[in-house]
């Protein structure tokens, strides 16, 4: 009565299983269809470069006249800072590697959006600048000397500026050139300024210009940038967006020396005026030439964590934390050419590659037929649904998420099928062990699935793991590799425990498997034991001789490593 209770709840509890199952598979087309519907996504997944082509930006280091090239450590460090802005905009199998000693090649799979070609080409140098005057663009006039009795403007400071805000720098030809200073002309090609020498700059939007002292910051001194909700003091949002900045050690010292001068500057009045200076307690961070954001130094930031607040959007502050993050370069750089290109590898290398996944996954059935019987058809269930899902998740990844698949990353779908087929060796196994110790098909799929999902646990972790490493440690190609392969690691869990196992509690109560029938690949008599009544099997060293030795011989030769162990100590302590 308990076994036929126990067998009754296992059926309720397979068919709910296989029921969330079904209604998961629902959900993951759902979502496609909304992204081929809404998002103007697609049903197959979108392929890399080395598949399908894609666009070619070459960019040109920008060096002052007379500078020496840059070292291959700099190439290096600009290559990677490169890689990780592209990466931040979604884009996945992006390839960015260094050319001639001066110039960078970012191939990107298919069109470049105007968006991820602005965070390509608006790689630049960051800097630091204190602000020493600013005035609206839309304020552009030519003055000479003459017009104010003089022959010429002075172009050196009448006296040795102290620091960086010090307006001892704005001499009359700084001032003449920022009053003729034209942002529209200028926004597009900006020059190369001196780190050691004011300069004329405008923000993005051309509405501001700005004359702005030395570099006092360099942005390679920031370690990390973030964008989040503005708290007041008492830890509650206020509703605004902020961006984050996090300066290495080098640079919480010189932030914290800037920002002492600006506050001190920005609280005394002026004896003239009797107003404080709010243009010289602000400082610009420029990339690219231009001022991307301007902010005034509210207070002493000590610890190299400050925060810039302002007229932020969401996104707009995302991007500005990127550009922070990612933007610190050693040097400036222009586009050079941008060109189409064609795959490298095309579409008869994916064929080839789908072609020998698929005779792979011929042999594996082919395998579980010979070794497993009819038992095969639920590997081969199980590997059709393997594949469902996988494709589901990787053409939704694809479509959310930028993902790209590559020959690399068609290598690690078809790796699956091999990790999927052991999860299933090591299950059927597993019973088959339980039935030779004469236990029911019911008993030996419960017992049998206790023992295998710890094994299957810990061999899916290590190949989890190894994604992970992988997809921290490389770049390219192979981090692709990693994506699918922890991806199918993943999927193969899924399908073995909401699948597999409760198909097998299902098939347990057919009389077909149940009964032990010869052709399920679940036959007791063959695995060495035999059947005693009720649905239960006795060892078969009580069933007539010539049986038991045909079946013991088969038993034997079906046992695994550690088995044949047990026995042979058995043996030897029975002598």
């Amino acid at each position: 009565m308990a076994t036929s209770k126990r067998s009754s709840q296992a059926v309720r509890g397979a068919k709910s299983t296989l029921l969330w199952f079904g209604i998961i598979l629902i959900v993951l087309g759902g979502l496609n269809w909304a992204s081929v519907a809404f998002q103007n996504g697609q049903w197959t997944p979108k392929l890399a470069l080395d598949l399908e082509g894609g666009t070619q930006v070459v960019l040109a280091a920008q060096l002052q006249e007379g500078a020496a090239a840059p070292s291959g450590d700099q190439m290096a460090q600009a290559a990677s800072i490169i890689r990780q802005r592209v990466d931040a905009s979604g884009i996945s199998e992006a390839e960015v590697t260094t050319q001639g000693g001066t110039n960078i090649v970012v191939s990107v799979p298919g069109e470049l959006d105007a968006e991820t070609q602005n965070r390509i080409e608006s790689s630049a140098k960051l800097e630091f600048r204190p602000v020493l005057y600013t005035d609206s663009a839309s304020n552009v006039q030519v003055v000479k000397p003459e017009d104010f009795g003089m022959e010429s403007f002075n172009a050196t400071p009448t006296i040795e500026p102290t620091d960086g805000s010090d307006v001892a720098q704005l001499t009359d030809q700084l001032f003449a050139d920022f009053l003729a200073f034209d942002c529209a002309d200028v926004m597009n090609d900006p020059e190369v300024a001196d780190p050691e020498e004011p300069m004329i700059a405008c923000d993005e939007s051309g509405t501001e210009k700005f004359v702005l002292g030395p570099v006092e910051i360099s942005g390679e001194h920031i370690s990390d940038a973030t964008s989040s909700m503005v708290t007041n003091q008492q830890g509650v949002a206020t509703g605004q967006w902020g961006v984050n900045l996090q300066f290495d050690a080098t640079g919480t010292a010189e932030f914290r020396a800037v920002t002492e001068r600006l506050v001190a500057i920005g609280a005394t009045p002026d004896p003239t005026t009797g107003m404080a200076d709010t243009t010289r307690s602000r400082f610009a961070v420029t990339l690219d030439g231009n001022v991307i954001v301007a902010p005034t130094a509210n207070e002493i930031i000590t610890d190299g964590k400050a925060q810039i607040t302002g007229n932020f959007t969401e996104q707009s502050a995302k991007d500005l934390a990127d550009q922070l993050k990612f933007g610190a370069l050693p040097f400036s750089f222009q586009t050079q050419s941008t060109q189409t290109i064609s795959a490298t590898l095309g579409t008869w290398q994916l064929q080839a590659g789908l072609i020998a996944g698929a005779i792979g996954l011929l042999l594996v059935l082919l395998y579980s037929l010979l070794q497993y019987r009819l038992l095969g058809l639920v590997t081969m269930a199980s590997l059709v649904f393997l594949a469902v899902v996988s494709y589901l998740v990787v053409t939704l990844m694809s479509n959310q998420e930028g993902y790209r698949l590559s020959l690399a990353g068609v290598a690690g779908l078809i790796v699956a099928i091999g990790i999927t087929a052991d999860s299933f060796i090591v299950y059927f196994e597993r019973i088959k062990d339980e039935l030779r110790e004469g236990r029911s098909l019911p008993s030996a799929v419960e017992r049998g699935w206790a023992r295998a999902i710890r094994t299957i646990l810990a061999s899916d972790a290590v190949n989890l793991l190894v994604a992970i490493v992988l997809f921290f440690v490389a770049v390219g190609n192979v981090r692709g590799f990693a994506i699918t392969l922890g991806i199918t690691t993943l999927i193969d869990l899924f399908v073995v425990t909401m699948f597999t196992h409760p198909l097998m509690r299902l098939l347990a109560t057919t009389k077909f498997f149940g009964g032990g029938h010869p052709a399920s690949g679940l036959d007791p008599r063959a695995l060495g034991a035999a059947y005693r009544g009720r649905g239960e099997f006795r060892r078969a060293s009580t069933v007539k001789k010539t049986k038991a030795q045909a079946s013991a011989k088969e038993a034997e030769r079906r046992q695994s490593l550690a088995e044949r162990k047990a026995a042979e100590a058995a043996a030897k302590g029975e002598k």
